[in-house]
């Protein structure tokens, strides 16, 4: 057995900072406290629900994970959040149309004890929603530190004992890194002259690393991932994730496509469209906010494929992707994918799938299992970016050099083997009889 990690113990209160409290957030923040009333159960998390395999098959060992690494418990989390429109968590869960209203209702005291605070908002970076409930400052590195005085008096209010922030706002128009990203101290001298490449997700991103709380970005925005913040958050010893929540039509590319290229069967096609009409589809219908989110779509079967290994099953295969803003949908978002596959001797086979899924329902326990297991991270000291939570994410954040793996299995595989690791228990390879089965 390996020596296990010292890892500091989850005492006291863990406060989970939503920069975006629309119905990402909401969800999140209901789900929780249903959860915690005995309301409903907190399906989709890992770490609430989910098992870890120890040893070998016959040794009976299959505890919860959060029986098996000391994670926090949901009765010591408390929330905050930012948000430009300042509806309280009670309106704005209305608003977003996911919960049905005997759930809001239920929760109605819970949710108004929620307010966000004035955001760190820019309509040139989302320009299809505005709001009033927003800072202003002499520049980006003033509001910058006006974030940073938000986390230290929403942790002195609300007696926390550990911090952790993850980005549940809409996506930002389409940006590249560039010199003003390169060092701390040329993304600071930009955030003082108002340099229109930095973002807001940036400035969140910052002022969580220079608070030395862990972060994770759930939007395919160009956020933490550049060099100056990853190498704060190493110095720093910060844990990073990111980015751009797994949900819906991802999900099942990354399920889906693994199966075919293990059986080596050729794709010709994928074409993949989206209906949805809530606030990220508003957001979206614009094309310079839809730029990023297709940039975060397009590049996993590129990574699952290996059309360089495999020209002649997908090398010439055809990707399109598209995204329709559909009001009447609401949350509850449509993803229809044709999928043109051949096989022995050639002969032409075709899937079709249609996920009418729920964004929000299915990107909630990401946002909780991030949360804590970041939080969990950082007790652990382990700073930096944290590729082993590849598993939420549709462009996983990955160490200069290193291609992504989108394969959702063998994600899973290295997350549960990264707590194995933490927990002392030896990684587990399925080499020999004893562990020639899967999880």
């Amino acid at each position: 057995m390996n020596q296990p990690v010292q890892i500091k113990p989850a005492s006291g209160r863990l406060g989970i900072l939503l920069p975006g409290f629309g119905a990402v957030a909401t969800t999140t923040v209901a789900g929780v406290e249903a959860a915690r009333r005995g309301i409903a159960e907190p399906t989709g998390s890992l770490t609430q629900q989910n098992t870890i395999r120890l040893g070998k098959r016959t040794d009976n060992r299959a505890p919860l994970i959060r029986d098996f690494v000391p994670l926090a418990g949901l009765e010591d989390i408390v929330f905050g959040a930012w948000d430009p429109i300042p509806d309280d968590g009670y309106e704005s869960a209305l608003e977003a149309g996911v919960l049905d209203r005997h759930h809001i209702d239920q929760m109605e005291d819970f949710l108004r004890s929620v307010k966000p605070m004035p955001a760190v908002f820019d309509k040139e970076y989302v320009r299809r929603l505005d709001g009033t409930n927003v800072k202003t400052g002499e520049n980006k590195l003033d509001l910058a530190e006006q974030l940073r005085a938000d986390i230290r008096r929403f942790r002195e209010e609300h007696d926390c004992e550990r911090l952790v922030m993850v980005w549940c706002g809409s996506t930002e128009i389409f940006l590249r890194p560039g010199a003003a990203h390169e060092t701390l101290e040329s993304f600071e001298a930009a955030m003082k002259a108002d340099d229109p490449t930095i973002a807001p997700s940036m400035i969140y991103a910052y002022a969580a690393i220079m608070e030395g709380v862990p972060y994770a970005n759930g939007a395919p925005n160009l956020s933490a991932d550049i060099p100056a913040l990853e190498e704060a958050a190493r110095e720093r010893g910060v844990p990073l994730a990111g980015k751009d929540f797994k949900t819906g039509q991802t999900l099942m590319k990354t399920i889906l496509a693994p199966g075919l290229k293990a059986r080596m069967l050729g794709i010709d096609g994928w074409f993949s469209t989206n209906i949805l009409g809530n606030r990220d589809g508003a957001v979206l219908d614009d094309p310079d906010s839809f730029k990023t989110k297709e940039e975060s779509k397009l590049s996993v079967l590129e990574h699952i494929l290996q059309p360089e290994m495999y020209p002649k099953l997908y090398g010439n295969l055809y990707h399109k992707v598209r995204i329709n803003y559909y009001p009447p949908r609401g949350d509850n978002k449509e993803g229809w994918d044709n999928i043109d596959i051949f096989g022995w001797m050639g002969y032409k086979m075709q899937i079709k799938v249609d996920f009418l899924c729920r964004d929000s329902i299915l990107a909630a326990p990401i946002v909780l299992d991030l949360a804590l297991l970041l939080d969990l991270a950082s007790r652990a000291g382990q700073g930096g970016i944290q590729e082993w939570l590849s598993f939420y994410f549709k462009s996983p954040q990955t160490a200069p050099g290193l291609y992504p793996e989108h394969d959702i299995f063998i994600q899973q595989k290295k997350l549960k083997n990264t707590l194995r690791w933490l927990g002392g228990e030896e990684p587990l390879t399925h080499l020999g009889l004893e562990y020639y089965d899967a999880e």
